[in-house]
């Protein structure tokens, strides 16, 4: 069997992009993933393949705070949910690594600051050749670089709008896309980007920015179908000694110097409690109590402005706003951020709302203008991952509320005035699984946090966990850009202290 320097479980972003780091640095690297290669094929923009027979989507269910199952409506596969996403790669403003005080609560200072970060956010945005242009964004950090590609122009009819932004005093900015437009490739800027797979391969995901270059190296294997059961302690219980894992059916076990766990916050809280045994009674890096707790998803509300004019848009989600980020004159404390979704077509509301007439989802989609409202939740020790026999159990209940109904309040506003006096808006908070982070947190007391500043597990120095379960607090942007970014920095942590490699 091929000896490795590394064992990666999970082949998203934290993943995908730590592989590529230390495989670009000399080192072999195993990654086992539990799903397979999403094809290229025709039904990747079908609307009716990816939202009605939900084609590509897990076969999951879970159970929630009263016991019942749903359907968390997770991805599987190759590149984790980046195939998937809407590709908005924002970092994390300068005053989200401090302690913040909300409405509802505090938000908790990271164990570093931005200018800790702001090195690999440059390297991120270069690897994901992020299209960007942060003018007018009033919360916007400092860069010490322009972003690698010029914004993704906004078309007609979302320009008009920003101008009626803009006449009310709000400032519009451009959102930071990872799509290979203009001279960066061959993306024809359709509609079915945000919550499709690209049938062409020019939206910047997880497999094709980070995990095929890594590929590429030579010092890479990937393994499908290949489910991490658990990991193997040493009987000391200081070391990983293995993953046991389910692939193709056949029981097997793998073994390095060095793991990495990166399947996403919740099944990585879960794989570390599935993992306990006599040296770990409370799971695997549990010492702390904390493994699956204080889950994090962000408290958000889609609205869709409707007016008499036909939305002609085409590539919709270019715009975002910052104003109410950490608050205004009226309610002083942090709302949150706003962004285009992209265009949505009628059998895409038809999908989401059950009862909503076909004809008047698509006479909605036709005349609508999308938007997503994105605040902080604020970390709680009873949100939380746990496991009930073979099923997760996800527990949550809302919080920090007051400061996202302001921001839906103030925005609904803005888009009557801009010329949509009838504003849709529909929960997404129920059963939410996208961005979820925060159930394996980082911190500089190992009493409090389960893993150090490098995302190195404090019970067993050789397991790291490279995903957005690391967050401390889950800010109100995306969270893609801050993973790759962190997912650099610990890779070079882990070149420099871990692994005696050559380039």
């Amino acid at each position: 069997m091929q000896d490795y320097d590394v064992i990666i479980i999970g082949s998203g972003v934290g993943g995908s992009v730590t592989a590529r780091r230390l495989a670009e640095n000399g080192a072999r690297v195993l990654i086992l993933e539990r799903g397979e290669v999403v094809p290229r094929e025709p039904e990747n923009w079908s609307v009716d393949t990816v939202f009605f027979q939900k084609k590509y989507k897990a076969k999951d269910s879970w159970l929630d705070r009263n016991d019942k199952p749903f359907d968390p409506g997770m991805y599987y596969n190759v590149g984790g949910s980046t195939k998937f996403y809407g590709a908005a790669l924002f970092r994390l403003r300068e005053r989200d690594f401090e302690a913040l005080e909300h409405h509802g609560g505090v938000s908790p200072a990271w164990p570093m600051r931005y200018a800790d970060l702001a090195p690999y956010y440059d390297q991120a945005e270069a690897m994901f050749r992020v299209h960007g242009d942060d003018a007018g964004d009033r919360t916007a950090p400092q860069r010490s670089r322009p972003f690698p590609f010029s914004a993704v122009p906004s078309e007609p009819v979302v320009a008009r709008m920003a101008e009626r932004f803009r006449s009310q005093g709000i400032s519009p900015s451009a959102l930071p896309a990872g799509v290979n437009a203009g001279a960066a490739g061959t993306c024809i800027l359709c509609r079915t980007c945000d919550g499709f797979p690209c049938k062409i391969g020019q939206k910047n995901d997880a497999e094709t920015c980070a995990l095929e270059p890594a590929l590429l190296t030579g010092r890479v294997d990937l393994k499908t179908k290949t489910l991490a059961r658990r990991l193997i302690l040493s009987p000391d219980g200081k070391r990983i000694e293995a993953v046991e894992v389910d692939e193709g059916g056949e029981i097997k076990r793998y073994a390095a110097p060095l793991f990495i766990v990166a399947c996403n916050a919740v099944n990585s809280a879960a794989l570390l409690l599935r993992s306990a045994d006599s040296a770990a009674p409370k799971g695997v890096a549990n010492s702390s109590d904390v493994v699956g707790r204080h889950y994090m998803v962000h408290n958000q509300t889609a609205l869709m402005g409707l007016s008499h004019r036909v939305n002609s848009t085409t590539f919709q989600k270019t715009l975002a706003i910052n104003d109410w980020y950490f608050g205004d004159d009226v309610f002083p404390w942090p709302m949150g951020h706003m962004q285009m979704l992209g265009k949505l077509q009628g059998g895409m509301l038809t999908a989401n709302v059950p009862y909503l007439p076909k004809f008047l989802g698509n006479e909605m989609a036709r005349h609508g203008m999308d938007w997503i409202a994105l605040s902080e939740d604020l970390p709680d020790p009873n949100n939380r991952v746990t496991l009930a026999g073979k099923s997760i159990k996800l527990s949550v209940t809302l919080n920090n509320m007051q400061g996202h109904l302001e921001l839906v309040k103030r925005m609904k506003r803005a888009l009557r005035r801009a010329g949509y006096p009838i504003v849709v808006t529909k929960s997404l908070v129920a059963h939410a699984t996208a961005h979820q982070c925060g159930t394996v947190r980082m911190g500089d007391d190992p009493a409090t946090s389960a893993l150090d500043p490098y995302c190195r597990t404090w019970d067993h120095h050789n397991l790291f966990v490279i995903d957005a379960s690391f967050f401390p607090a889950s800010a109100a942007v995306n969270p893609a850009l801050t993973i790759a970014a962190q997912a650099l920095r610990a890779a070079d942590h882990i070149l420099a202290n871990d692994l005696a490699v050559s380039p």
